[in-house]
């Protein structure tokens, strides 16, 4: 029997969710490390690494792709003139996600820190 694949939803709508990962991914490109809850920070590093693996073959197509993902100018021209270089070698795990403490006061989520390696 073929199963679904499920995402995590975070309670939105699918093109809220889509805007979401969007803006964090945008984020994370631009500061190269954000904090966010764990799920959230989980959810997004499939989508930054294949944006990584894109800028690190820095063709017009592969610029083209990321640029319809991203949806930023500034945050492509980042990503194919810094980040992809710095891992021309590397053949995958860009980002590493670290645990954080609850954040304790009102919601008690749990936070993680995304960043690049």
């Amino acid at each position: 029997m073929a199963y679904t694949k499920k995402a995590r939803v975070f309670g939105r709508p699918s093109n809220q969710r889509r805007a979401l990962i969007r803006s964090l991914a945008r984020s994370l490109v631009l500061h190269e490390t954000i904090e966010t809850t764990e799920a959230k920070a989980k959810e997004l590093r499939p989508f930054v690494e294949r944006l990584v693996t894109y800028a690190k073959t820095n063709t017009l197509a592969s610029r083209r792709l990321a640029e319809a993902k991203l949806q930023d100018p500034a945050a492509v021209k980042k990503l194919f003139s810094a980040i992809g270089p710095r891992y021309a070698d590397r053949k995958g795990g860009y980002t590493r996600v670290v645990k954080r403490t609850k954040r304790g006061t009102n919601d008690a989520r749990k936070l993680a820190y995304i960043a690049f390696v």
